[in-house]
């Protein structure tokens, strides 16, 4: 869900979200650019499965033309191994 609503988010303004934006944008207009935003892109910014937030990053390490997308997984910290590894957008 997230994934896709990025990259609406990138139809419609043309870029991805900055860092410093994150994911905040796909609830709220970014600054100055509110007539290119068509969001919100969904509805509620949820945390994951673990109750810790998404992690975003643009560009992306695994995707440089586009972005990162990911949980740190049940320890919250990056890297880890079973439950407590990272899931990405990049794993699929």
């Amino acid at each position: 869900e997230l994934e896709s609503a990025l990259e609406r988010f990138h139809i419609h303004v043309d870029r991805y979200p900055t860092n410093e934006e994150g994911l905040k944008v796909l609830v709220e207009p970014p600054s100055g650019e509110e007539k290119k935003w068509r969001g919100p892109y969904i509805k509620l910014l949820r945390p994951d499965p673990w109750g810790n937030p998404y992690q975003y990053r643009s560009p992306g390490i695994h995707g440089s033309l586009t972005f990162d997308l990911w949980s740190r997984g049940a320890d919250g910290a990056d890297g880890g191994e079973e439950e407590a590894a990272d899931i990405g957008n990049w794993q699929v």
